[in-house]
């Protein structure tokens, strides 16, 4: 299983636990306002339940371009990375 594949099975849990996303909606090219239904106040609770599986400090920018859940994927990715 490789990073990519680790972030989104948390990512999953996360949205499945905090906002009753059902498992079959959460894709990676599912759209996080337009398929999952997310707000903006949603997407700042996501950043900080992300903040609080990874222990990684998340710039609201860094998440500013964020639509889809590879778009999460990849941001999250890049932040183990350039923070490790």
């Amino acid at each position: 299983m490789n990073n990519g594949d680790k972030i989104f099975a948390m990512l999953s849990e996360i949205l499945q636990e905090y906002f009753e996303i059902e498992a079959d909606d959460i894709t990676r090219t599912a759209h996080l306002y337009e398929d999952l239904d997310l707000d903006s106040i949603d997407a700042v609770d996501l950043v900080v339940k992300l903040r609080e599986q990874t222990g990684k400090k998340i710039e609201p920018n860094d998440f500013k371009q964020v639509r889809t859940v590879q778009d999460v994927i990849d941001a999250v990715e890049k932040l183990m990375t350039t923070h490790a």
